[in-house]
């Protein structure tokens, strides 16, 4: 498994900005990566994918046009920008390193086999 480790949450007013990161360690970083989120009494989410090269992205409608899924191999870190978030953005943001280089199915948690401790975001109306 790939040790992961989420930062860059916090508190942010709406309309405001923050860049989530997941730092990489242990086995390859050789995999395509995700971002998934959790909001108070709801079940984890899909928020957006990227495979290995960086090739093919992924992003849950409710967010396409204002988060960004980037990654940088040498640093073996992915990131989350997000840009004009919304009070419903709150949540507490998983990133996940899948089984293989490729997903077939970016919203199955099943596969994933790495996941870290999360980062919580809250945006205030």
């Amino acid at each position: 498994q790939v040790h992961l480790v989420e930062s860059g949450g916090g508190l942010v007013q709406t309309g405001g900005s923050l860049r989530l990161s997941c730092a990489a360690s242990g086995r390859t970083f050789s995999r395509a990566m995700a971002w998934f989120r959790q909001a108070p009494g709801k079940e984890r989410d899909f928020v957006a994918g990227i495979s290995y090269t960086a090739g093919s992205t992924a992003y849950a409608d409710s967010v396409k046009g204002r988060f960004t899924i980037s990654r940088d191999n040498v640093k073996s870190t992915l990131y989350l920008q997000m840009n004009s978030l919304k009070p419903e953005d709150t949540a507490v943001y998983y990133c996940a390193a899948a089984n293989y280089i490729r997903v077939q199915n970016w919203k199955e948690e099943g596969e994933y086999n790495s996941w870290g401790q999360g980062t919580q975001v809250t945006v205030s109306s």
